[in-house]
């Protein structure tokens, strides 16, 4: 009987490997399709960025360069591509070569794990079995021998959804991967070495304090940024992402994270804004301080690495968001799981599409923060709320709470931190030392 069972557990195991089997030019062409049109993209929305930026200043934006300024995007390509190469006399030139490469590539590595399209999570696999001791009584054998067969009719159910799994095109890079979450997070901490490494080796004190800034800033907000998706993963119970956006679709629109997670969902928003160093947490490249930031020395293509890791990174957080919190490709009636590729693909870039509208609207609307508010927020506000807000999921699930029950008391920590931050003591406006009174 234990024979049995081991081979069936290995019938198992070689199903699973076999659905993880690597296609190599599918996995090519989906690499060079989305790669290139990730790049592209990033440079459509300077473009983009520049016609919100003149619609909320009352103006008329580029105009010049093809119908509707259309053609201003190659006409930067080619800006760049003909600008001169320079570097600064006692740079470090390896490093400051790297730097932008650095920057770039991590951003375009970190969305390889980032469904774009209809995806589902591979089809799991039934638990074997225990074995049954040999001193079981014929009852005892008896029973074992049913479970046996209805455990031999789920993996008969289990392999047929394997074959359906693998003869369907999932529109990710790398599926199934069931750490994408980690992932993501250890190769875009990775992107703030691009950002020192061109600070420190252009030899400038402007970009030195530039990299400062962003090494301070990036490290900050990457502890809130973390926290606040725990919350998520505890109750989904998965850092795949593909599961995280069925779990979802299957509960409905109300089962979306947002409904049980608002806390998350601003804290996580909030990080990757700084993450991304779009305004109000641009201080690394301030331009009315730094001249350009970590970046002042770079010009032709290594300046453009340099923007279009900031924009690729954009999209991906953008990407996230929509993931974790907002169902992924689900909506009400137009797309359920049921729906087909098209329409769920649609949905998705809808809902990505307004989050990157909505980055550039925050631009044009809310000042710069200062250097000390930038770091008191990450310390004194996202990182206790972050706290706060995974005690109260833990508390939840360990007691075994609807988990409707997590709105309420996401508002209410909402209220507490308000009504705590209003009736904190002010700050003194003057710290200087009075000067010793002496005796005439």
């Amino acid at each position: 009987m234990p024979c049995r069972i081991d081979a069936m557990a290995r019938t198992r195991s070689d199903k699973s490997e076999q659905m993880h089997e690597f296609l190599f030019w599918p996995t090519l062409i989906t690499i060079a399709v989305v790669f290139g049109i990730l790049q592209g993209t990033a440079g459509f929305l300077v473009y983009v960025e520049r016609k919100v930026c003149a619609y909320m200043q009352n103006r008329i934006g580029p105009n010049r360069v093809g119908p509707y300024g259309l053609l201003q995007v190659l006409a930067d390509v080619l800006k760049f591509l003909f600008k001169e190469e320079t570097l600064p006399r006692k740079a470090d030139m390896a490093l400051f070569l790297l730097a932008p490469v650095l920057a770039f590539s991590t951003a375009l590595l970190s969305f390889a794990v980032v469904p774009f399209g209809a995806t589902e999570p591979a089809p799991l696999p039934p638990a074997p079995p225990a074995a049954i001791m040999q001193s079981a009584t014929p009852l005892e054998k008896q029973q074992h021998a049913l479970i046996e067969a209805e455990y031999k009719k789920k993996l008969q159910d289990y392999e047929a959804k394997v074959e359906v799994y693998r003869s369907s095109y999932q529109f990710i890079i790398a599926p199934n991967i069931d750490i994408g979450i980690l992932f993501i997070f250890g190769i875009s901490s990775l992107a703030v070495y691009g950002v020192i490494l061109g600070g420190w080796s252009s030899n400038n004190k402007y970009s030195l304090v530039g990299a400062l800034r962003a090494s301070a800033q990036i490290i900050s907000y990457e502890i809130p940024l973390g926290l606040s998706i725990l919350g998520v993963l505890l109750i989904t119970g998965s850092l795949n992402l593909e599961r995280i956006i069925w779990n979802q679709a299957e509960q409905g629109f109300l089962g979306w994270n947002i409904f049980i997670q608002p806390v998350a969902f601003l804290l996580f928003m909030t990080s990757a804004f700084a993450e991304c160093n779009r305004l109000p947490f641009d201080l690394p490249e301030s331009e009315q301080e730094l001249i350009g930031g970590y970046h002042t020395e770079y010009n032709a293509f290594k300046l453009a690495f340099f923007l279009l890791g900031e924009y690729v990174h954009m999209i991906t957080t953008s990407f996230l968001m929509v993931i974790l919190f907002f169902g992924g490709w689900h909506f009400p009636i137009i797309a359920s799981p049921e729906a087909g590729w098209f329409l769920k693909l649609i949905v998705f870039a809808g809902k990505v599409t307004f989050f990157i509208l909505f980055y550039m609207l925050i631009r044009w609307t809310i000042p710069r923060f200062r250097f000390d508010q930038l770091m008191a927020l990450a310390w004194k506000v996202l990182i206790p709320l972050a706290l706060v807000n995974l005690v109260m999921v833990m508390v939840v699930k360990e007691m075994a709470w609807p988990e409707w029950v997590l709105l309420p008391a996401s508002l209410a920590a909402v209220v507490v931190a308000g009504a705590v931050a209003l009736n904190a003591p002010p700050r003194p406006r003057d710290r200087r030392l009075k000067p010793a009174a002496t005796d005439l």
